[in-house]
Order: structure tokens, then sequence, then C-alpha cells
């Protein structure tokens, strides 16, 4: 058994048989499925028809170290969060969603964890959104990125006094994510700590119409 196996998964907002996009929702460090799915229900309340997956980590934590440690010092939990994400969205396929429906997000550890997922598949998702994250490891360290992910919407919003995510983290992510056809909307909010904004979940749920809409 891997490192999240077996941990629970929570379904809220709409039923996956009625939904007409899914968020799969990744929480942060020391925090649980349960405390992300707040901010699930502010996007399903804007956007009807949205269903919401949120994973729990096993001891509340993706991965032990910062995001900005070496990739090899956060194995082998990053390799088995990503795994995790990997099952989800196989099994939301499986049940007849469209990939492009499927939109990955978190907060924090969650945010980094749902980046490093979709830069590391070569896919077309529905969106990412990346509250308060970034890639992970060094930041010169993601050059050696290849492949496309065909145009994946991705937000990324963070607080230029985020004492956990430098903004210069945020800026290089972005750079890389474009380099492999990633359309990056990126947001840095003067005076802002380690939280989310009201525009940030606008963003959010302006990128969710549009998944629904489709392109």
């Amino acid at each position: 058994m891997t490192i999240h196996e077996g941990q629970p998964v929570v379904y809220a907002g709409t039923a996956l048989a009625e939904a007409q996009a899914v968020v799969i929702l990744l929480h942060g460090r020391g925090g649980t499925a349960e405390d992300i799915l707040p901010l699930g229900h502010q996007l399903h309340k804007a956007v009807p028809g949205l269903a919401l997956v949120a994973p729990q980590a096993r001891d509340d934590s993706w991965y032990p170290q910062r995001f900005l440690a070496p990739l090899e010092q956060n194995e082998p939990h990053l390799s088995s969060a990503l795994s995790l994400v990997a099952e989800i969205v196989d099994e939301l396929i499986g049940r007849t969603i469209p990939r492009e429906k499927i939109v990955i997000g978190g907060f924090s550890q969650g945010a980094c964890l749902s980046l490093e997922f979709a830069v590391r598949h070569s896919q077309r998702l529905g969106g990412v959104l990346a509250f308060s994250g970034a890639l992970m490891g060094p930041i010169t360290g993601r050059h050696e990125l290849h492949g496309s992910v065909h145009g994946t919407p991705f937000f990324l919003g963070c607080g230029d006094r985020d004492h956990h995510i430098p903004v210069e983290s945020v800026e290089a992510s972005a750079k890389v994510i474009a380099g492999v056809s990633g359309a990056v909307t990126k947001r840095i909010y003067p005076g802002m700590g380690h939280e989310i904004n009201a525009d940030e979940i606008h963003h959010a749920v302006e990128l969710l119409k549009v998944v629904i809409r489709g392109r």
C-alpha cells in the first residue's frame, strides 16, 4: 500500500451522475478534506451543476518538506499523492465524465500538488486552480518539462506577503506552465498573506463557467 492509498475521499455538490463538471479539491498541510469543502461550496453555489471531490492526505499532509525542497526530499509521499489524483481522474473518466470537464484545484500544499500533477501529464484538463501555490522544487530546476497541456487554463493567485509561497516561485511557475502550452492567468495581490480573497473566487468561478459551457 502506498502512503496515501486507502484514505477517505469526500464527495459533495451535485451528484457525479448529474454533474456538468467536477472539481477535485486538494487541502493544504495540516488541513483535511472537510476543511477545503467550504471553498468548494462557494464555487458550487456560483456554478450550479458542479460536483466536488475532496481526497484526504494521510496524516493531513501530502508531502513532508517545503515545496521548494529538492523533489527527491518529498518522496515517496509526492509520487503517492500524484498517483492518488491520477486514480481519481481515471475514476471520473470511467464514469463518462470527459477529461475537459475535470478541474483540479487546491490551497497551499494542495495548490502545489494541483500544478505539479497538471504539468506532469500531457493532457487537456478543464482547468487548474492554484490558490497560494507554485510548482515544486527549486525555482530554476523545472526547465526539463516537456510535452503539452494543450491549452488547459490555469489560474494562479497569491499574495505578495505570503510567508509560505514566494512571489518569485509563482512568477517562475507561470512561465514554465506557459512553456508547456498552458493558458495562464496570474494574479499577485499587494499586501495579502497566505489566504484566498474574493477576486480569486471570481476568477475561479469564471473559469468553471467556461468549462461547463465548453470552449
